[in-house]
């Protein structure tokens, strides 16, 4: 039987750090907890590759909404993953889309070949398409790595139908990684119907900030509901139980 992995997202060095010490796999790094994950700054990347001994992934992805980059946001993201490969991170995690939903195959290839020798993820735009089976085709075809993705739904579980027929389709030649809403309760569940092998889960819990003067007539951010004194953090009781569950299945 081979062996699952576990990648946690991390929104900052010392979640990334907690992570490792918690028993995660690899680490996928990034920052726009509140946009589904941008591109971390460079020292931030830096400083994570240089603190963590397991696998760094690193997402490229400009701003937060759709997936549908301007000539000088793609720019931007060619120079992040330069930036990444010139560090020695170990893998980016990226993707581009058309407006009508398809996969924009010539850039996602040309930020694959850029990568290179680096991993490459096409993280969850892939939920965004119009024909999951399609974009899967194209995207082993230009040689990308590995799938992230919840399966089309808001959530891993309810989408388990669509990350099975994901699976049994790609048939190895690439990974389905199943990510959102993953937890101790669920993940077993998970890999006994979808057949993954690889597994992303952010196991993170909110922190209270050191302010302790805190003036409630203001939001910095503009979105009262977005909590402003207290930010997210990798949890390690949380990511020790996902490990223990998939090791003991895993024997």
């Amino acid at each position: 039987m081979k062996t699952s992995l576990l990648e946690i997202c991390c929104y900052s060095v010392q979640s990334a750090i907690i992570a490792e010490q918690s028993g995660a796999d690899r680490i996928e790094l990034c920052t726009g907890v509140h946009e589904g994950g941008t591109t971390p700054s460079a020292s931030c990347i830096k400083i994570t590759k240089e603190s963590v001994s397991i696998p760094v992934h690193v997402i490229i992805r400009p701003r937060g909404a759709d997936f549908c980059y301007s000539d000088i946001e793609f720019e931007c993201m060619k120079l992040d993953v330069i930036h990444c490969k010139e560090i020695g991170v170990n893998g980016i995690v990226s993707g581009v889309l058309f407006p009508d939903g398809n996969v924009d195959v010539e850039r996602t290839k040309e930020l694959i070949d850029l990568a290179k020798p680096m991993n490459f993820t096409f993280h969850r735009a892939f939920d965004m398409v119009n024909d999951h089976f399609k974009a899967l085709e194209q995207l082993i075809e230009i040689g990308t790595d590995r799938i992230l993705t919840s399966g089309g739904e808001q959530t891993a579980v309810m989408g388990t139908d669509l990350l099975k027929s994901l699976v049994e389709k790609a048939s190895g030649r690439i990974v389905i990684m199943p990510g959102s809403g993953i937890n101790h309760e669920n993940i077993l569940c998970l890999k006994q119907n979808t057949g993954a092998e690889e597994f992303h889960c952010s196991a993170k819990s909110l922190v209270r900030g050191k302010m302790e003067y805190q003036n409630p007539k203001i939001a910095m951010g503009g979105e009262e509901n977005v909590p402003e004194f207290e930010f997210y953090e990798a949890d390690s009781k949380k990511i020790r139980k996902i490990v223990s569950i998939l090791k003991a299945d895993d024997k």
